[in-house]
């Protein structure tokens, strides 16, 4: 790769972000508009549910797949083109006039994600060597990344009391236009390995990830079986073959293991955690979703000052370990002040809190989360580790909300059962919820602590000035 000057790596990065906040914003802006596009189109509840779904099984199932395409046949020629994919499709879900016209361009839409996303974290290890520069850098991708969900929720809210739910896709063509012309302006080409794909392990890898995440989403546990087959034949593959989708021995490396095993916990803690305390602040308090975003954004600006500065700061006086041990426990802490929230809660006093403790947690912690997780990796195999550690966040993410909406709904029915009011009821299924999430947050805390064998780094001088 040709040596890029430090105005252009940054700009470069600024363009990845931009794509990266344009794929994340579509997981959660689509919430807010789920009641307007059902009243427009005629969704019943049931089949309104795969408006989200078709974006999600096919964004969780190719993850793997894209990041190791983007290995063999070029990664920003790979990046690109999910660009131009997910910007197309996004234009047909914008223009879409019935339900399986907007169901099937939201799969697709899933399919460029996947793909993007899948690269876009190799390209910026790729584009940022020098660890100081490479820990600010992933501090800025990482706010972005973490951030995008609950600002999603605010984007929303004002899109479609502004103007119609359409245009929370259409606001994605001049985004994903600009990016496209950027990309080919400012991305590096990165000689691709020459190998064949190996077609057995993505179609099984890919057929067990969407059937689990189908069967995790929807509830059918049966499907786990042949999703778990799936699994094993996958393993099989890959264990025998010359040029494997995964080579297995990357699973061997204990910082790759031990930080994605962490990623799927702590993501199943901060994914339900903005998905059940946004229901309660909705359904138990009565905020509208402008306010239910504007409730989020206390946390967000404090991500945002972390991960733009003081997470690379951070991580270069103190190593990965440490910070991410505690900005885990924040992110627990969080969680157990939401399990004691009453049903007439006050929003400076019982919601704040923990909305700041989340903005501290996840600016402290996901920047070495996902140095943690690319740290061990040869450059020739980035590709499949980023896809590799946003399939233990996406996974993590599903399993999260349906385990904890599920303990919340059967505790909020056992109260009801014994006469509690609906909002009581409500407020109690919330808490077990925030309470299990808190467990989940925690043992990501001790599983790093104990795992993680990462030497913390010399201090090093601050980036440039002109680096930004």
């Amino acid at each position: 790769m040709p040596a890029l000057d430090t105005r252009t790596r940054w700009l470069a990065l600024y363009t990845l972000c931009l794509a990266t906040l344009m794929i994340v914003l579509d997981t959660t802006i689509v919430n807010v508009a789920l009641p307007s596009i059902r009243d427009d189109l005629g969704f019943s509840q049931t089949s309104l549910a795969w408006v989200v779904n078709a974006y999600t099984l096919t964004f969780a199932g190719l993850l793997l797949l894209g990041g190791r395409m983007g290995d063999l046949f070029g990664q920003r020629r790979l990046f690109i083109a999910g660009i131009a994919l997910f910007t197309l499709s996004s234009l047909i879900c914008g223009l879409a006039t019935s339900q399986a016209m907007l169901v099937a361009a939201r799969a697709v839409q899933g399919v460029g994600g996947a793909v993007a996303s899948a690269v876009s974290l190799s390209l910026m290890m790729s584009l940022f060597t020098e660890e100081g520069e490479r820990a600010k850098a992933m501090g800025v991708f990482g706010f972005v990344a973490a951030g995008g969900g609950s600002l999603g929720v605010l984007l929303g809210g004002v899109l479609t009391d502004a103007l119609d739910w359409h245009w929370i896709f259409l606001v994605n063509l001049p985004i994903g236009v600009l990016v496209s012309v950027l990309g080919l302006r400012l991305l590096p080409k990165i000689t691709p390995r020459r190998a064949r794909l190996d077609v057995g392990g993505a179609v099984t890898v890919t057929a067990a990830l969407m059937l689990a995440v189908y069967a995790i989403v929807n509830g059918p546990a049966v499907l786990l079986a042949p999703a778990a087959v799936l699994a094993a034949v996958f393993l099989a593959i890959e264990s025998r073959i010359g040029a494997p989708l995964v080579p297995l021995s990357l699973f061997r490396r204990r910082n790759v293991a031990t930080s994605n095993i962490a990623g799927v916990l702590w993501s199943a803690a901060m994914f339900a955690s903005f998905f059940l305390s946004a229901l309660y602040l909705q359904l138990v308090l009565g905020y509208d979703p402008l306010h239910v975003g504007l409730a989020f954004l206390p946390g967000n600006v404090i991500m945002a000052i972390f991960s733009l500065g003081l997470s690379a700061k951070i991580v270069m006086r103190f190593g990965i370990k440490g910070p991410l041990g505690t900005g885990l426990l924040f992110v627990a802490t969080a969680l157990v002040l939401l399990a004691r929230a009453p049903v007439h809660a006050g929003f400076v006093v019982d919601i704040l809190p923990s909305m700041i403790l989340l903005g501290f947690g996840a600016g402290i912690a996901f920047n070495p989360m996902l140095l943690a997780a690319m740290s061990d990796v040869d450059p020739l195999d980035s590709g499949l580790a980023s896809g590799i550690v946003n399939t233990a966040f996406m996974m993590g993410g599903a399993i999260g909300v349906a385990v904890l909406a599920r303990v919340a709904a059967s505790r909020s029915n056992a109260l009801r059962a014994t006469g509690h009011s609906a909002a009581a009821a409500l407020t109690g299924g919330y808490h077990a919820a925030f309470a299990l999430g808190a467990v989940f947050a925690l043992a990501a805390a001790v599983v790093t602590t104990v795992r993680l064998r990462i030497k913390a780094p010399a201090i090093a001088p601050e980036p440039a000035a002109d680096a930004i």
